[in-house]
């Protein structure tokens, strides 16, 4: 069994360095089966921070119905923010939804803009990203800076999925509703697929499959990708 305290430590003095300095801190969430642990983490050490999550418009009912439960459970200030250009407007030149032409652009008005007044407002970012999601993620540090002079902070970054599923199975916590169903990396409907258990190697498999995509844009734009 892993002994998670003496990382739980670290996060609880980093948290309370960031407090001692006065810095607004906030948290951005997917609420999918990765994301619990870093709730779970938040609600034991710094309740009062606000997690953010991008509603698309776009993400499974199910996952609407996590985040509402987590919130709920965890105690967590959970706000949802949506972009600010309305769907009828999110189209390409011949009238189609981005999703179905131009996924980067269509991450860049779901996720990118309705971003930017959150960081504007705060100081610390911090997520829940892991080195082993993505060749993008590798090459983060644990702080760094990003855009509208806000620091990131990856408190999981050195985490690995054996870690992640350990930490859910000694606190007894909840598992996205797709999990069962083969949805291991969970977005938006149109971007998300079933993989099965071959998720578990790669968690990201599922997700703008056949594509040479990996990330939305939230850790490249707005600062923390190579």
């Amino acid at each position: 069994m892993i002994d998670f305290e003496p990382r739980l430590a670290a996060i609880e003095a980093q948290l309370a360095g960031y407090r001692r300095r006065g810095l607004r801190l906030f948290a951005t969430s997917s609420f999918q089966t990765s994301s619990v642990v870093l709730l779970h983490i938040l609600s034991r050490l710094a309740r009062d921070v606000p997690v953010y999550f991008l509603d698309t418009g776009y993400h499974f009912p199910e996952t609407l119905s996590f985040r509402d439960r987590l919130a709920r459970e965890l105690g967590l200030v959970v706000r949802s923010v949506r972009s600010p250009v309305p769907r009828a407007q999110q189209r390409d030149a011949r009238g189609r939804l981005l999703f179905a032409s131009e996924p980067d652009d269509c991450c860049h008005v779901n996720k990118v803009l309705p971003m930017e007044p959150v960081m504007a407002a705060h100081d610390i970012w911090i997520n829940g990203v892991r080195a082993a999601q993505s060749a993008v993620r590798r090459a983060m540090g644990v702080e760094q800076p990003a855009a509208h002079g806000v620091t990131r902070y990856h408190p999981l970054l050195g985490w690995d999925s054996a870690m992640v599923h350990g930490y859910l199975a000694q606190h007894g916590l909840p598992r996205h509703p797709l999990e069962a169903e083969g949805y291991f990396s969970v977005g938006c409907r149109p971007c998300t697929r079933r993989t099965g258990d071959e998720a578990l190697y790669d968690e990201r498999t599922g997700r703008w499959f056949g594509l040479k995509k990996t990330e939305c844009g939230l850790h490249t734009e707005l600062g923390g990708g190579a």
